[in-house]
């Protein structure tokens, strides 16, 4: 059951009962990240992310990580482009000391320079070594190149030269804007009433106030070019993006069974095609990226340098064929139906359903119900998805990313 209350201060506090769990899983989702940022302080909601698990007014960092140990509990947070969220998972029993140390991590943080200092470094570290994982980091290159000068094409992590800059007026400068009652939504998922999560919020967090700074904001607009990283890997990591849509555009679900179709799965046409009859690459599939005002959908493939040409051949030839030919009814009728499975299966933990619950409110503002997603998800035809293949697989709305022991080459 799913309910819904706003308290005076102006924090929205969603939750979903479930009776049959001994679980409760809350999160306090912030509605800021990457795309808050500017230049000068880039990287910066994910280095309050840090900060937070830091020390108190009352507690230490040890304290913070014994007490969370002690009951068996997890704690644990994520940044994203467009929102932040710090969750913990711990038994029913437990709900008052998991509300406790949220709003402790989220009102009383020290943000010490002494631990912004020290911080800086595990960050630069974490820089260091996502800049050696190359299939994790050409998805950041290649959102950059067609979404440049935009800050939902900046990565999460920040740079090296704003990463130094951070210090105490910096990050609670960013704090004090963002981290504000009208901009906080508490989820909660699990075997506890909503009317005693009300009383717990209001008890730990009424007293937060402030108004949230307003942006000023433009969607971006995908640059279909072609960019080569020449890096000394084992294997190419290529991208192919094209346009998706915004989170509330009707056509979401219909994107949503093509990507399924395309490369969101073991019998999807990419992986069948390219891994499966050729043995071409290990990794392949494609996936959606939905924001308020924008959205991609990308292919990703990973292969040695002397099947490149041919892996992407055949991932334009799977594009291509999904565009000009279509799909039958029997293709669309097996993938409704596993993206109905999915959806179901992975509502099976109370971390999951508070995941869902508040993502939905902190981006939509509403909840929307498994009911109506499988509705709409029933709803799209075959002429839906024609319309909208050959809208989004259009040749000349496409971009190319690769990394790795290539050059300009790779496109003749």
């Amino acid at each position: 059951m799913y309910s819904k209350s706003i308290l005076p201060n102006g924090i929205r506090v969603v939750s979903e009962f479930i009776p049959y769990v001994k679980s409760v899983t809350l999160g306090v989702w912030v509605g800021t990240g990457a795309r808050s940022e500017q230049d000068y302080n880039h990287g910066i909601s994910h280095f309050i992310e840090h900060l937070m698990f830091k020390g108190t007014a009352t507690r230490t960092a040890r304290e913070i990580a014994e007490e969370i140990d002690a009951v068996g509990g997890q704690l644990n947070a994520f940044t994203a482009k467009e929102h932040t969220c710090y969750y913990i998972k711990v038994l029913d029993s437990h709900i008052d000391l998991a509300i406790d140390m949220l709003s402790d991590m989220l009102l009383r943080s020290k943000f010490d320079q002494e631990d912004i200092n020290r911080e800086k470094e595990v960050v630069l570290e974490e820089v260091h070594m996502y800049e050696d994982t190359p299939d994790e980091l050409i998805h950041d290159i290649h959102l950059g190149k067609i979404w440049p000068s935009h800050r939902l094409g900046s990565n999460i992590l920040g740079t090296k030269e704003s990463i130094e800059k951070f210090d105490h007026t910096l990050v609670q400068e960013y704090y004090t804007k963002y981290y504000t009652p009208d901009n906080l939504v508490i989820a909660a998922a699990g075997n506890f009433l909503h009317e005693d999560l009300l009383k717990l919020v209001e008890k730990y967090f009424g007293e937060l106030t402030g108004c949230k700074a307003r942006l000023q904001t433009v969607p971006p607009v995908l640059q279909p070019v072609r960019t080569v990283y020449n890096k000394d890997t084992e294997q190419v990591h290529l991208c192919l993006g094209m346009p998706g849509v915004p989170q509330r555009h009707p056509d979401i679900y219909g994107i949503h069974l093509l990507n399924n179709m395309l490369g969101g799965g073991i019998s999807s046409r990419l992986f069948q095609s390219i891994r499966e009859e050729r043995g071409l690459a290990y990794s392949v599939y494609s996936y959606q990226t939905n924001y308020s005002d924008a959205g991609l959908l990308t292919i990703y493939a990973g292969t040695r340098p002397a099947n490149v040409k041919q892996v992407m051949e055949l991932i334009l030839e799977n594009v291509s064929d999904l565009r000009k030919c279509g799909i039958t009814e029997q293709e669309l009728i097996k993938n409704k139906e596993q993206l109905k499975g999915s959806l179901m299966l992975g509502m099976e933990s109370s971390s999951s359903r508070m995941s869902r619950i508040g993502k939905m409110e902190i981006s939509l503002g509403r909840y929307v119900s498994l009911d109506e997603v499988i509705e709409k998800i029933e709803r799209v035809t075959l002429a839906d998805l024609q319309q909208i293949a050959g809208r989004i697989f259009d040749p000349l709305q496409m971009a190319f990313t690769a990394l790795g022991p290539v050059d300009e080459t790779i496109w003749t």
